[in-house]
């Protein structure tokens, strides 16, 4: 990569302008998966702190001893740099106040990942069974362990867990103007300056990695972890939340959401109701209706509803609640089906940030399909990102606010959830 032009420090200080702020939530288990000793501290060590410091139990996993960063050496040689830098992460973990975080070392090839990715997939998986939040390598960083890392890690995290990732060598080979770089899945992570000089301290401490006679890490590439901020980006699945996840959900508890219980709940419904700008509607459509209690709501509104839940569970809890409306039929489906039209009204509520896009995308245009012209669609979502789910819920409601077949009428945004009404043209 030596001859490769690098970029600087103050080329990305635009760039780190304006980012989400990493979601202060709460989390049991963490689980830090680096591809070489020195990996998490650069990249994440603020985060690591921080999260330690919330109560957090942190975990690492290091796939490689690094011992090939010095191709040059004798095999002899490489065994004796794996063990020191063993050692010399250790020492990062003391200096950050991390002496508690178990680590659990692979012993993989350095340098040669791509070839033992079923191995590092089996530890992995077993790795991140029980986590809740996952720390990977960035998959699109310009190195080949990190790409592997990041990859297989991300593909055997549970479904469950909120997944990240942190790029390391992104801001010394890559541009910010690079289409590789994911800037709308970045989010920014505050260092304050105590966690920053522990960090300072850490980076330290792998002296191996910065012996200036032949530094891994020079002066130029040190730069880009000396800020006030870590960047890390969100990895969200790819395809729709699965059914089964629903179902384990309605298996465990009656109410899994507690829409029964919580202020949030009643708040979000009572709003999402007064947003509808009809008093009533002719016919309507409730996707993903679960235990039936907007669809009972909505049934005052409509001469005829039709609900509908892929969770047989769900569907059965939610005809029990209606059982008195007879203009409302509830059945078992999913979407991207919906009735035939012509419809009136389309809700969905807390349902298309669970889609791929490929779901999505259909899910609106045949929504736009079946309503009337003049029909109303309306979205009520929460605005933080659900592990199971593709997308945040303002990124659903900015799909729906651009179709061109759709003009918004009604908006409603506070800090928890966005409700938009748009009429079919």
């Amino acid at each position: 990569m030596s001859g490769r032009p690098t970029t600087g420090e103050t080329e990305w200080t635009s760039w780190l302008t304006g980012l989400r702020e990493f979601p202060d939530e709460r989390h049991d288990r963490a689980v830090v998966v680096a591809a070489h000793p020195d990996d998490e501290t650069l990249g994440a060590g603020g985060l690591i702190q921080t999260l330690h410091e919330r109560g957090t139990e942190v975990r690492l996993v290091v796939a490689t001893d690094g011992e090939a960063a010095f191709p040059a050496m004798s095999g002899t040689e490489r065994a004796e740099l794996g063990r020191t830098r063993r050692r010399e992460l250790m020492a990062a973990l003391r200096a950050q106040g991390l002496d508690g975080v178990e680590v659990q070392w692979l012993g993989l090839p350095d340098s040669g990942l791509t070839r033992h990715q079923d191995e590092l997939a089996d530890a992995l998986g077993v790795a991140l069974a029980e986590a809740d939040l996952c720390l990977v390598p960035w998959p699109g960083d310009p190195h080949p362990d990190h790409q592997c890392a990041g990859a297989v890690a991300l593909r055997v995290a549970p479904g469950t867990a909120h997944r990240w990732s942190y790029p390391i060598w992104m801001w010394h080979w890559l541009r910010p103007e690079d289409p590789a770089v994911p800037r709308s899945r970045a989010f920014a992570v505050p260092v304050d300056p105590v966690r920053r000089e522990r960090k300072a301290a850490a980076i330290a401490a792998f002296a191996s990695q910065l012996d200036p006679r032949d530094p891994i890490l020079d002066a130029a590439t040190l730069n880009h972890f000396d800020r006030a901020v870590e960047v890390v980006f969100r990895e969200p699945p790819r395809e729709s939340a699965p059914v089964g996840r629903f179902a384990d959900l309605y298996a465990a508890r009656t109410d899994p959401w507690s829409v029964d219980d919580t202020w949030y709940e009643r708040r979000k419904r009572a709003i999402t109701l007064a947003c509808l700008p009809d008093e009533r509607y002719g016919v309507a459509v409730e996707p993903a209706c679960g235990i039936g209690q907007l669809t009972a709501d909505l049934a005052a509104r409509c001469d005829r509803l039709i609900a509908f839940d892929p969770v047989p569970a769900a569907v059965e809890r939610a005809r029990a609640r209606t059982a008195n409306s007879t203009n409302v039929h509830v059945e078992t489906g999913a979407l991207p089906n919906l009735p035939s039209g012509p419809l009136d009204l389309v809700v969905f509520s807390e349902i298309l940030y669970y889609l791929g896009d490929s779901d999505l995308e259909s899910t609106v245009d045949k929504a736009v399909s079946v309503l009337r012209q003049g029909g109303h669609l309306l979205a009520a979502h929460w605005l933080p990102w659900a592990a199971e789910a593709p997308r945040d819920g303002m990124d659903a409601h900015r799909r729906l606010l651009a179709h061109p077949d759709l003009d918004p009428l009604v908006e409603h945004l506070d800090r928890e959830f966005a409700v938009h009404v748009l009429r079919r043209r």
